[in-house]
């Protein structure tokens, strides 16, 4: 028989439950404030995007203009170009960044050294401290004209120096690259923590029935992440039309030579905001992400539940 919970608990089990967990809820604090200013606090403001924003009239006195912010930027050249940059750059960083964390977990599982094991994980995982900032003066060093390595290193070989900061079609894969090796660390710690928490005896089982280390991890180790790896990509997806403003403008900054494969829909919307200083565009083209953001994920989950409902997100 279950026990009857007091009325006084079901009427104050939420303040009860600040007063005996306070530092719990101390460090929580930070990020529902952040949520709720940055998060909640400021859709009102989504209303602009319909209007020919004044600062001096504010958001209920601006004149109401309907979808023409929207109409700018569809009607713009750049519109197809910073989406299809958006999309192809966030899908190969989710599909090669997956594929390696996944792997890195996987191998890093299997060594005995704890030593070693402690020493690869802190190299990988330290690129993911590192500034944009940092990084972009760690990639000028490699692909600089002048004094670049990989440039010198050519000329060394008898070959012509390229001048990759004026060359589009590498960067694709340079940011991608970028990307997954300053993000592979943290995904390898969230896969590797789930593989620590798969059951020892499945293992043993396995070992009794003839398996070795190959056909354990085909048979038990990729199943058994595979509820962490859908929530991970649907996660992702929902963040497939925002890129990392940081590593684009750091990177390439306003290198028009360069916006035909690195143009992405979050430079675009600051550069559309800092030339003609209409915050009102800059929310419709903000507004159109979100939305689409949003679509792609409800499909995406439709997806995964349609496949294996345990490893739907909701």
């Amino acid at each position: 028989m279950e026990h009857a919970i007091p009325k006084r608990l079901k009427r104050y089990g939420f303040l009860t439950d600040i007063r005996r967990n306070p530092v719990s809820y101390l460090l929580v604090l930070p990020a529902l404030l952040y949520t709720i200013i940055y998060g909640y606090l400021t859709l009102p403001y989504m209303v602009i995007a319909f209007q020919k924003f004044n600062y001096t009239k504010g958001i209920f006195n601006s004149e109401w203009v309907g979808w023409k912010n929207f109409e700018f930027f569809f009607n713009s050249t750049a519109a197809s170009m910073v989406t299809w940059n958006t999309i192809k750059l966030n899908v190969l960083s989710i599909f090669f960044g997956t594929v390696v964390a996944l792997a890195f977990a996987i191998l890093l599982n299997e060594i005995r050294s704890k030593l070693f094991k402690r020493i690869s994980q802190s190299t990988v995982l330290f690129p993911y401290f590192l500034s944009w900032i940092i990084v972009s003066y760690i990639v000028y060093s490699f692909f600089g004209t002048e004094h670049g390595l990989i440039n010198n290193f050519i000329e060394r070989l008898g070959g012509e120096p390229h001048n990759w900061y004026a060359d589009p079609k590498p960067w694709t894969w340079i940011l991608v690259g970028l990307s997954v090796w300053k993000e592979v660390g943290m995904s390898a710690i969230i896969y590797l923590a789930a593989i620590t928490s798969i059951d020892d005896s499945l293992y043993e089982a396995a070992k009794m029935d003839g398996a070795n280390r190959w056909q354990q991890i085909k048979s038990i180790t990729i199943p058994m992440l595979m509820p962490t790896v859908s929530i991970l990509t649907l996660l992702a997806i929902g963040k497939i039309f925002y890129s990392d403003f940081g590593m684009f403008y750091a990177i390439i900054g306003d290198n028009g030579l360069l916006y035909s494969t690195t143009d992405v829909i979050d430079t675009y919307t600051y550069r559309t905001l800092r030339t003609s200083g209409s915050p009102a565009i800059a929310m419709a083209i903000g507004m159109y992400q979100s939305i689409v953001g949003f679509i792609l994920v409800l499909s995406a989950n439709w997806i995964v539940k349609k496949v294996n409902k345990d490893s739907a997100m909701f």
